[in-house]
């Protein structure tokens, strides 16, 4: 291997990808558990995406969101979701929540995101959406650091 040469960290150690992928089935469990819907969680790896610039994880999620019937509309103005009437409640806790977990912003920047999220999201509902940040963070950097393509589409 070159130093060129991009290495997968996916297929360099495919026991520590499956352990993830594994970490995150079960979060998906957790969240459903907790009352927040498949498109709530897609909506929310698209987010954690777009903060962190992975466009491989863009391009999965957004399209899974739109499997989920989210509209282009909400996903377009999802950087700006504070400036609009689109989002419910919980969608804004959910969001807040995910965005300080990502950011790491100052501690009083994040308490105040983190009782935001308190005030609208049951417990349950609070851990699931903090563990889907971290790892929607964690998938983020090994496609990041893997460069994982984005393939063109058929139009």
């Amino acid at each position: 291997m070159t130093a060129t040469e991009h290495l997968y960290l996916d297929k360099q150690h495919p026991a520590l990808w499956r352990a993830i992928s594994g970490l995150g089935l079960k979060v998906q469990e957790a969240a459903e558990e907790a009352g927040i819907g498949r498109g709530l969680l897609e909506l929310l790896n698209v987010r954690i995406s777009q903060i962190n610039g992975c466009a491989y994880c863009l391009d999965l999620h957004v399209r899974k969101a739109g499997e989920e019937g989210e509209s282009a509309q909400r996903l377009a103005v999802l950087p700006a979701w504070r400036e609009t009437a689109l989002f419910t409640d919980q969608e804004r806790a959910a969001l807040a929540l995910v965005e300080s977990i990502t950011e790491l912003p100052d501690e009083r920047s994040r308490e105040h995101a983190e009782a935001y999220a308190r005030e609208r999201l049951s417990a349950d509902a609070f851990s699931a959406v903090s563990w889907l940040a971290v790892t929607m963070n964690a998938f983020n950097r090994v496609s990041i650091t893997s460069h994982h393509p984005v393939r063109r589409t058929r139009p």
